[in-house]
């Protein structure tokens, strides 16, 4: 899987790529998702548990089930797939990327039935970005609108479901947040830099066995195949924090 052309076959048996637009989208949802805490609050609990490195990295991979979804009806997929990209740069070293912003004031975006699931998807992984820039105590928390938005527009929610518990049983164990988490505060921001890496892979394909020098490679290999010159998020490669 050496970039999001492939598809995962996690996302084919959900019927992302085939099924029609059939979810719902008005105020209310809208709403949902944009202030979620308050009726799920086990959901930010577990995704408190994990580190910034994992909780960026599913912020990357939930952002990927928002671009095979609506890849056919959009002309919008290449700026998801820059992003995605840059999400997975950033996990390697931030230094390498820009901060993932777009038009605030695009919020008439948000009511239209295709751009609105994409806008609000977008707003949420602008938020993580900056918070993991900053190393805030409240980047975890910004991941439930996220998931709650994939699991609306995906048409096997039950799929959708199996992989996501998967991923996050998984994610808790091998990537907890450190000990030290209390201690933060914007004055004393949490330093990511020395947590391990997670690569595409680890979300997307089954047979992957974590290890961390087994997603050092895969991470890498799929930078290496990133179109430095195309995506406008990506710099040049700086010396790599983890080499």
């Amino acid at each position: 899987m050496k970039n999001i052309k492939n598809i995962p076959p996690i996302i084919i048996e959900s019927k992302c790529i085939t099924s029609t637009l059939d979810y719902k989208w008005n105020d209310r949802v809208i709403e949902k998702l944009f202030d979620p805490l308050q009726t799920n609050e086990e959901l930010e609990i577990t995704l408190n548990r994990l580190n910034q490195k994992a909780s960026l990295a599913l912020a990357a991979a939930l952002l990927e089930w928002v671009y095979w979804r609506f890849k056919k009806h959009t002309i919008l997929f290449d700026d998801l797939m820059q992003r995605i990209e840059s999400l997975w740069c950033s996990i390697e070293s931030h230094e390498n990327t820009k901060p993932l912003i777009f038009d605030p004031n695009l919020k008439y975006l948000a009511y239209s039935y295709v751009k609105g699931p994409i806008w609000v998807a977008l707003v949420h992984v602008k938020m993580i970005d900056m918070k993991y820039r900053k190393g805030s105590d409240l980047l975890q928390s910004e991941l439930v609108g996220l998931v709650l938005l994939v699991r609306h527009i995906t048409p096997k929610q039950k799929v959708f479901d199996s992989w996501f518990m998967n991923s996050l049983f998984e994610l808790t164990s091998l990537f907890p947040i450190g000990n030290h988490q209390t201690e933060r505060s914007e004055m004393t921001p949490y330093d990511f830099t020395t947590e391990p890496v997670i690569c595409r892979e680890f979300f997307f394909n089954p047979n992957f066995k974590y290890s961390d020098a087994a997603s050092r490679l895969a991470l890498r290999e799929f930078i290496s195949n990133i179109d430095l010159i195309k995506n406008k998020f990506c710099l040049a490669k700086k010396e790599l924090a983890t080499a």
